[in-house]
């Protein structure tokens, strides 16, 4: 119980700090920039897109598998 607490608490640890980096980053990088407030992305927009982006390509591994897939008895 003590090691499950103990690797849950540094995943939750890690997983916080890289969340933060990564909603404050496209402020940090829009201010170094210049860029005008509009023209930003927000750290949860990166986050979302990022997201989408990944389910996306599981989706289309996971047909093509499917496609080729040729099952455990060949006629």
């Amino acid at each position: 119980e003590k090691y499950l607490t103990r690797v849950m608490t540094r995943l939750t640890t890690a997983g916080a700090i890289f969340l933060a980096v990564i909603s404050v980053l496209p402020v940090i990088l829009g201010a170094l920039s210049g860029l005008p407030q509009s023209a930003q992305i927000g750290g949860t927009s990166l986050l979302i897109v990022i997201g989408v982006a990944l389910d996306t390509m599981k989706q289309i591994e996971s047909q093509l598998i499917k496609r080729h897939y040729k099952g455990f008895i060949n006629k």
